[in-house]
């Protein structure tokens, strides 16, 4: 099995492409700049939202199957936005071309290679916050692409479906990262573990599901 996970370089995308190279699957992470040394991964460049990268990508790729595709690449910038002079439009159109248009970029432009693979998957990170039913208000760009991410994800899985690739989406936790911040309830190896689990259990039969890291199914 070959991973392939994006935005790699940190946080939860980086403890998951650690956890696959200790296993010995020689997983690809990609990333925007840095490429924290990750005995046994190999670095690819790739911003997600740009389409020429995703281009230049697949050539380097050369057709090589790839039987798991983590969509993990996202932004949250607008974590301290207030309704009444907050939220401009220059932020909206930048997250949802990482967190929404990012994630089809990546699966069309990897698609060839999936078809390759014997058991093709692909996970999306989407996170609770994209829930419809859980709206405690704020943080409405996240939000919003996080609900368009998840709604990307089960339409996916029934155009995908006859391709024999199954489409999991996934609430990865309240982790503690950069974007999670200290005070979130798990930390990146307790949120790896759970979702390479989901990863694994992923299958046709299941395809379109929305889960939790923990196995547990999440509303949409």
């Amino acid at each position: 099995m070959t991973p392939l996970i994006t935005g790699a370089n940190r946080g939860i995308g980086l403890r998951l492409l650690q956890d696959y190279a200790a296993g010995g699957l020689a997983p690809i992470g990609t990333t925007r700049s840095d490429t924290p040394a990750v005995p046994g991964a190999r670095w690819e460049a790739l911003d997600v939202t740009d389409a020429a990268q995703h281009r230049a990508l697949a050539d380097r790729l050369n057709g090589q199957p790839i039987s798991l595709l983590v969509c993990n690449a996202g932004q949250y910038l607008d974590r301290h936005e207030r309704l009444e002079t907050g939220f401009p439009p220059a932020i909206w159109a930048q997250m949802f071309a990482a967190n929404v248009t990012g994630v089809f970029l990546t699966v069309q432009t990897l698609l060839p290679n999936l078809r390759r693979a014997a058991r093709p998957r692909i996970a999306i990170l989407s996170s609770a916050m994209g829930s419809s039913a859980r709206a405690p208000g704020g943080s409405y760009i996240y939000r919003a692409s996080k609900a368009a991410a998840l709604n990307l994800g089960l339409n996916l899985a029934t155009d995908l479906r006859p391709m024999g690739i199954a489409v999991g989406i996934y609430h990865p936790g309240w982790v503690r990262t950069d974007m999670g911040g200290a005070a979130a309830e798990i930390d990146v190896a307790e949120a790896s573990a759970g979702l390479r689990a989901r990863f694994e259990a992923l299958s046709l039969a299941t395809t379109g599901c929305f889960e939790t890291w923990d196995g547990r199914p999440h509303p949409y």
